[in-house]
C-alpha cells in the first residue's frame, strides 16, 4: 500500500504533471559565482525522468521521489543528490555530494527556461581550434590542451589534462570573452577567460565545485601536447607480476593468481566511484569485455574509495556496476584513494599510483608490459579515436603473443 501511494504522488505530484520542459540550473558558490548547467523535465511511463546536458551528452536521471512539492533526485553514479522544493515555477534546494572527509553542500535554484549562458553580444574572434594551456598549479614544464569548437555564439570542447579531461563542456562566446561549464554529478565546473587575440587567451579562472579555483591561459597551437612524464607510473625494478587478494562486491575473495585469469591478457583497472573519469573508462572497458572476453581478455577493477566503510564503498560502486552492464570482477581494495600508502598497501610492486584512472596490462604469462595513467575520453573526440586504436592494438598484440 506504501509503495502505491507513493507511486501516486510522484506520478500525479502538480509539479510534475506542470513542469515538462527544459530548466536553467545554478549551483551556487560562497565567492558569489554559479555553476549554470541545463536539464530536460520529462514524463516516462508515469514517472519524472530529467536528461541533465552538457554539450553531445545526455545524463538520464530516473531515481526521483516526489511528495507533494518536495523532491529527492538521486544522480544514476556517483555519491550525489539533489534535495528541492518546487514553488512558482521555480526549484530550490541543495545539491549534496558525498567526499572522503564530509559532504559537500551548494545552494541551488533553477527555472524553467532554457538557458545556459546569455548574451546579445556578437564574438569577436572564432576560438575554434587546439590551445596549449597553462595551469596555475601546473608543475614545471606540465602543460594541458583545449579542444574548442565554436559555431557563431556557441561555445563547446574539452581540457585533456596529463590524466584526463574535464568531459563535456558547454557554454558561449560573447564579445571578447568565453564561458563554459558543466556538472555530471561530481564534476560541477565554470570556466572563464578574456580572448586577447586570434592567438592568445588570458586572464581565465577555472572554478571548480564550491570552493576551488585556478587560474590559466592558453596559445592557440594546432601541434599542443599534453605532457604525460609528471604523472607516469611504472613497475619496479625486479618487479615483473603483480601480487593481490581483494574481495568482489558480494564479498568473495578474488586474486589475479586464479585459473579465470591464467594465460589470459588482463586489464587491471585502477578506479573510484566518484571519479567522472573512471565512469567513461568503465564504460568504454564494460563495453570492450562483453565483445571481446572470448578472445581470451580478462578485466579486473580495483576501487580505491572515499572510505573504509564497506557497505557505503559497495553502494557506490554498484551504481557502476548497474549503470555501465559491468560483466568484469570489480574489487574494493578497502584502501581510500586518500591513503598516501595506497600503492604499498595494494600493488607494491609499482611506483605510486598518481591519478585516476590508471591501468595495468598483463600478458598472458602475467608479467606487465604496459601502465597507463588517465584516461583520455568520448568528450576528447579524435583523441579517444587515437586512445581506441592503441589500446585495441595493444591487446591484439599480445593475444597473439604464445
Amino acid at each position: 500500500m506504501k509503495l502505491l501511494i507513493l507511486a501516486l504522488s510522484i506520478a500525479l505530484s502538480p509539479a510534475v504533471i506542470a513542469q515538462q520542459g527544459w530548466w536553467s540550473a545554478q549551483l551556487h558558490r560562497s565567492d558569489g559565482k554559479s555553476i549554470p548547467f541545463t536539464f530536460e523535465w520529462k514524463k516516462e511511463n508515469g514517472k519524472p525522468v530529467w536528461y541533465i546536458h552538457n554539450a553531445t551528452e545526455k545524463i538520464r536521471v530516473d531515481n526521483i521521489t516526489a511528495a507533494g512539492d518536495s523532491f529527492i533526485i538521486q544522480m544514476p553514479v556517483f555519491e550525489s543528490q539533489f534535495r528541492l522544493q518546487y514553488s512558482n515555477r521555480k526549484l530550490s534546494g541543495v545539491w549534496l555530494k558525498g567526499g572522503a572527509l564530509k559532504t559537500q553542500a551548494m545552494p541551488f535554484t533553477a527555472e524553467a527556461v532554457n538557458k545556459r549562458f546569455t548574451t546579445t553580444s556578437t564574438p569577436g574572434k572564432n576560438i575554434s581550434g587546439k590551445w596549449s594551456v597553462t595551469f596555475a598549479n601546473n608543475k614545471p614544464g606540465e602543460l594541458s590542451v583545449a579542444e574548442l569548437q565554436q559555431n557563431g555564439n556557441t561555445l563547446s570542447g574539452t581540457f585533456l589534462n596529463p590524466t584526463g579531461d574535464y568531459r563535456y563542456l558547454e557554454g558561449i562566446v560573447t564579445k571578447d570573452s568565453l564561458y563554459l561549464s558543466c556538472f555530471d554529478g561530481s564534476h560541477a565546473f565554470l570556466i572563464t577567460a578574456v580572448i586577447e587575440n586570434s592567438t592568445t587567451i588570458s586572464a581565465g579562472t577555472f572554478y571548480s565545485g564550491a570552493l576551488y579555483k585556478e587560474a590559466w591561459q592558453g596559445i592557440k597551437d594546432a601541434k599542443a601536447k599534453v605532457t604525460e612524464e609528471t604523472v607516469a607510473m611504472y613497475a619496479k625494478p625486479g618487479e615483473e607480476k603483480l601480487h593481490f587478494t581483494f574481495k568482489d562486491l558480494e564479498g568473495k575473495p578474488v586474486s589475479i593468481d586464479d585459473v579465470k585469469f591464467k594465460n589470459k591478457v588482463v586489464i587491471v583497472q585502477l578506479m573510484g566511484s566518484w571519479c567522472p573519469n573512471c565512469m567513461d573508462e568503465t564504460a568504454f572497458l564494460s563495453a570492450y569485455y562483453n565483445k571481446n572476453k572470448q578472445r581470451g581478455v580478462e578485466i579486473i577493477a580495483l576501487a580505491y574509495e572515499y572510505s573504509t566503510d564497506w557497505e557505503r564503498s559497495v553502494k557506490s560502486l554498484q551504481k557502476f556496476q548497474q549503470r555501465f552492464n559491468v560483466q568484469y570482477s570489480i574489487l574494493n581494495t578497502g584502501v581510500t584513494v586518500t591513503d598516501s600508502l595506497r600503492t604499498e598497501k595494494t600493488l607494491p610492486e609499482l611506483t605510486p599510483i598518481r591519478f585516476f584512472p590508471s591501468a595495468v596490462i598483463l600478458d598472458k604469462k602475467g608479467k606487465i608490459r604496459k601502465l597507463d595513467t588517465g584516461f583520455t575520453g568520448p568528450a576528447t573526440g579524435a583523441h579517444y579515436v587515437v586512445y581506441k586504436k592503441e589500446f585495441e592494438n595493444t591487446i591484439t598484440k599480445l593475444l597473439l603473443e604464445n
